[in-house]
């Protein structure tokens, strides 16, 4: 037999794909041929991994392992009657294999039977040696059922056995996640952190927990402690910035996000949030730096022109927030918070027609809040459009039936369309519920309220 080690790992894999180029026949023994497959599974090159399990099953034919890999490439490729008669037979040769239940569950999660794949590896576990991968794949499979508290004690098992097995805590935390229920989070953390003060791990989690309560002081001490630990965990620089964000303290925050872009490539997420940091800091010239790198990074990330468009308008810069906007668009046509933001600057470019374009599609997209309506009133009667602008206010109406800006539009329309004692009842209530409020809607209306009886119902209601 064929000696297989990590140090001829690589000749073998050569000396496999050279017998295939030559139509040789090279003997390798069991061992070796489990480590070609896998290497070729592992990497995703499935053509390669069954030409290798054909020749090591004629090399090989009693091979349960072999034929085990068989069944894992059958299930690979959707092939699950053939594989499922491959795994009875081996079940009646090696009915105490523990792996051939497993495959077994592999084969019944792919087909959606959660129940009979737990079922399964439940068998597994009264032949397993090492469990946590079967506690594991328990796991999982209780997550496909939405069973979040099974799904736990099952990873919380993984580390009974193997306490840093931290793919196995980050589960249990994300169970307690779908739980809504952080403050067990955090309880389970802290007797974790009671064994093992220095994980850098726990520490962050706890730090999740706390952030996602409100308590940012508390998620902060948690983070300083993790990066304390490992002065390159990346993940622990990064929550710790986005607390000290939460918490106003911006110049902290920017300090460690740039720690963040030394220990990883530069990222559009990282160069957003410094960008809107230095906003908060009213350091315009700096955002707009960091703004222009997102939009750079990510040219598809709408939230960087978002970004772009907002700080440009506040600035005046209507042309340049039009093309921000526009882009935004672009990559997200359906959102209807940037059709608003698109009508609102070209309200300010005097582009009526688009802007009146921007609240329609608020209004098909299913964004009818009030704000929505009235600026697209005051448009069409700004052009003229009174009858359409008439039409939209009755529309607006049945939704927001007790609005005071609905009501002063329509009885200054009423007046115009020469239906008086509807518009003077209108009026008068929308006098009595805001009188401040006309002196918005006398813009819009400036003839109506010079009229002498209006002036009479004005002068009553100041009284």
């Amino acid at each position: 037999m064929e000696d297989f080690s990590s140090e001829n790992y690589e000749f073998y894999i050569s000396k496999f794909e050279s017998m295939l180029k030559t139509n040789s026949v090279y003997f390798f023994d069991s061992v070796a041929f489990e480590t070609i497959i896998q290497h070729y599974m592992d990497n995703g090159k499935m053509a390669l991994a069954d030409k290798a399990i054909k020749l090591g099953l004629a090399q090989h034919p009693s091979s349960i392992t072999l034929q085990l890999l068989k069944v894992e490439l059958l299930v690979f490729e959707n092939k699950l009657e053939p594989a499922e008669i491959l795994l009875q037979n081996l079940l009646e040769i090696e009915p105490t294999n523990e792996e051939i239940y497993i495959q077994k569950a592999n084969l019944l999660s792919k087909k959606d039977k959660h129940l009979e794949a737990i079922e399964a590896l439940e068998m597994a576990l009264n032949f397993a040696e090492d469990t946590v991968d079967v506690y594991t794949l328990m796991g999982m499979e209780f997550l496909y059922l939405d069973e979040y508290e099974a799904a736990r004690l099952n990873f919380a098992k993984c580390l009974d056995v193997d306490y840093e097995d931290y793919s196995a805590l980050y589960n249990v935390v994300y169970c307690f996640d779908m739980l809504h229920q952080h403050d067990n989070a955090l309880d389970y953390l802290k007797n974790y952190i009671d064994k093992d003060p220095y994980s850098e791990v726990a520490w962050h989690q706890m730090g999740c927990q706390y952030f996602t309560l409100g308590s940012y002081e508390e998620a902060l001490r948690a983070f300083d402690y993790a990066v304390v630990i490992d002065e390159y965990f990346l993940g622990g620089y990064l929550e710790k910035a986005k607390t000290l964000e939460k918490l106003g303290r911006y110049k902290d925050a920017i300090d460690n996000y740039l720690i963040t872009l030394k220990l990883a490539d530069a990222n559009s997420f990282t160069f957003l949030h410094i960008g809107q940091c230095y906003e908060a800091l009213a350091d315009t010239k700096m955002a707009l730096k960091f703004y222009d790198k997102t939009v750079h990074e990510d040219p598809l990330l709408d939230k960087g022109w978002l970004a772009l468009t907002n700080l440009n308008y506040t600035e005046g810069n209507y042309a340049k927030a039009l093309s921000c906007i526009n882009k935004a668009l672009k990559i997200d046509h359906e959102n209807s918070l940037y059709w608003r933001k698109y009508s609102q600057i070209t309200l300010k470019l005097n582009l009526f027609e688009e802007a009146t374009l921007g609240f329609k599609k608020c209004l098909e997209l299913g964004d009818d809040e009030l704000n929505v309506w009235l600026g697209y009133v005051d448009i069409l009667l700004f052009l003229g459009e009174n009858k359409e602008a008439y039409s939209l206010l009755n529309k607006a109406h049945v939704l927001y039936d007790n609005s005071v800006e609905i009501n002063y539009r329509l009885a200054c329309l009423a007046f115009l369309f020469k239906n008086k004692k509807v518009a003077f009842g209108l009026l008068d209530q929308a006098l009595q519920e805001d009188f401040e409020q006309y002196k918005e809607v006398r813009l819009l209306f400036p003839a109506i309220f010079k009229t002498e009886k209006v002036q009479a119902l004005l002068k009553m209601h100041k009284k």
